[in-house]
């Protein structure tokens, strides 16, 4: 039986809001060295001779965040030896990034990779990989069409374009893409709005108790100060003060600025190794990778998209969704999550027990690899023993991965 790949230790960066938070003048190459310099650091006695590969996600890999800032990062460290790969899923990259890593440890191609997140939206006026005109496949035409008569009033239901023999929208924004999953689950602007409320109740008792304190790493901004926290989350969020809000995406939408995810800065890392190379070197492992999984559906919809992929790492996992203790994901919208939950007759409020994204923000390529520190932080706060980690992404992607609390 191949080897357990196990996670020995994780970090992440305070998560800034967009162009004015903390991070906002903060090189993502930058943030990125010093999030994995930091990871390695968590792990007493690995050194950078011992690493074989440095994976990270990245959903936006161009400007500052191109040229393989994964290679990048890697030279500013002074790690040459070390190879370095930026693969991009959108927000479920660096899930991508640490399955990767779990498969190469498990094949036996490595002993130790460490992967990584990162996400800076407010260093996107410097460039960025998908906003290029003229660069959408013009095939895809009268799904574009369709998406931009979508977006104004009175719209019909949506329904699965395949189901006419044409073409989804792979371009879609992502916020229509919420909207459209609302229109086909029935999910209401008074439940999101009470699933946004709920994220930032929850994170704000995370605060106040310390929850996420050993998480974060301080972060040395260009002025000289430090960042050490989080700046999205907001107090006073009621279910009145987001009922004032007007729809985003669509005249007589659903999905508001309060209801969603704030656009944001991050990174976070994971430090990843064989269970065997854990052991003969004195390395104590956090958890192991019980099983990792990949799936899609209609780009047009994507909250669904991790529902195959849950039900493919528990199936060989040999568990169901009651076995596991508690469930991590990730929240761009309310109404994606909600459509999640639908999808798996799952009680939304076994989601996120400590805070979710639409309160914390959340860094597109760094997602998978906050959640998984947070879910580790969560087994152990709550003396748990298992976590599943779900993502959802743009173009109706989605992953999953389970996790097994080490003792």
């Amino acid at each position: 039986m191949p080897p357990h790949a196990v996670i020995t230790s994780t970090v992440r960066t305070p998560i800034g809001r967009a162009h004015k938070g903390v991070l906002a003048d903060v090189r993502p190459d930058d943030l990125l060295a010093a999030t994995v310099a930091q990871a390695l650091a968590r792990t007493p006695g690995l050194e950078p001779a011992h690493v074989d590969d440095l994976i990270v996600g990245c959903a936006l890999p161009g400007g500052e965040q191109g040229f393989n800032i994964a290679r990048i990062a890697a030279v500013l460290l002074g790690w040459d030896h070390v190879p370095a790969v930026t693969v991009n899923r959108f927000c479920t990259s660096s899930l991508q990034a640490i399955r990767m890593a779990a498969q190469s440890v498990r094949c036996g191609d490595a002993d130790v990779v460490v992967a990584a997140g990162i996400e800076s939206q407010s260093r996107l006026a410097h460039g960025s990989s998908d906003t290029w005109p003229g660069t959408e496949n013009p095939a895809f035409g009268e799904a574009r069409d369709r998406t931009r008569r979508r977006s104004g009033p009175r719209t019909a239901p949506w329904t699965d374009p395949r189901d006419d023999g044409a073409l989804p929208d792979p371009y879609i924004p992502v916020g229509l893409a919420a909207e459209n999953a609302a229109d086909h689950y029935g999910i209401t602007r008074t439940a999101m709005d009470a699933y946004a409320v709920r994220s930032h109740r929850l994170t704000q008792r995370a605060r106040a108790e310390g929850f996420h304190f050993g998480d974060i790493m301080p972060v040395k901004l260009p002025d000289g100060t430090t960042a050490e926290a989080d700046d999205c989350p907001r107090t006073g969020v009621t279910p009145q003060s987001l009922a004032a809000l007007p729809p985003r995406f669509r005249p007589d939408g659903r999905v508001t600025a309060g209801n969603s995810a704030p656009l944001s800065d991050g990174a976070a890392a994971v430090v990843v190794m064989s269970e065997e190379y854990a052991r003969a070197h004195g390395h104590a492992p956090l958890a192991r990778i019980l099983a990792t999984g990949a799936s899609a559906g209609s780009a047009e919809t994507e909250g669904p998209a991790p529902v195959a992929a849950t039900y493919g790492v528990l199936a060989r996992a040999g568990m169901s969704l009651a076995d596991v203790d508690t469930i991590c994901g990730n929240e761009p919208f309310a109404a994606q999550v909600l459509a999640y939950c639908a999808e798996l007759g799952l009680d939304p409020e076994r989601m996120n027990p400590h805070g979710g994204s639409i309160a914390l923000g959340e860094p597109y390529g760094a997602a998978g690899a906050r959640l998984t520190t947070t879910a580790l932080t969560t087994l152990r706060h709550d003396d748990l023993s298992t976590a599943l980690i779900t993502v959802v992404a743009a173009g109706g992607q989605g992953m999953t991965m389970l996790l097994e609390r080490a003792t």
